[in-house]
């Protein structure tokens, strides 16, 4: 799905505060324009942010680097954001099915965000995605629930 356009200087100058200053955020999307609009606004909230174009680029990254949080898309060539999440989900490293993570779709009807949340993502964002909901949601994704912690990377 192409987005239009958009960039962070659209916005006045005191946007995003730095809310995300620590949180390490893995980008997930096919779409160049799409996954460079996601890193620029985390990027300016503070974030430390890394991205993939796809499923098998973003399991390569997580074997050398975790994140605080994952954001993905769903409908993705080579591997969508359910085969994503499920691989992340079973893999063999402490206990990464604590890894917070945020489907970003398209596919927005209700039983598309049921399928999202019931495939273990914790959030769903539609597209286009407004940048002050994803730096919310980013944010409480990225605060500890009581008792968890974090993988080391």
């Amino acid at each position: 799905m192409k987005s239009a356009r958009r960039t962070p200087a659209a916005r006045n100058d005191h946007w995003p505060p730095p809310r995300l200053r620590g949180v390490r955020v893995l980008v997930v999307d096919d779409d160049p324009d799409e996954r460079d609009f996601l890193v620029a606004m985390l990027g300016a909230a503070a974030a430390e942010v890394r991205s993939a174009s796809g499923t098998a680029e973003a399991l390569a990254t997580l074997a050398r680097w975790w994140p605080s949080v994952l954001l993905s898309d769903i409908g993705m060539q080579g591997g969508d954001g359910y085969t994503l999440i499920n691989a992340v989900r079973t893999m063999p490293r402490g206990q990464p099915q604590q890894l917070p993570a945020a489907a970003v779709t398209g596919h927005v009807a209700p039983e598309d965000k049921l399928r999202a949340l019931r495939a273990g993502y914790q959030a769903h964002l539609a597209k286009p995605v407004d940048p002050d909901r994803l730096i919310a949601v980013v944010a409480d994704l990225a605060r500890p629930s009581p008792g968890q912690t974090a993988p080391s990377a």
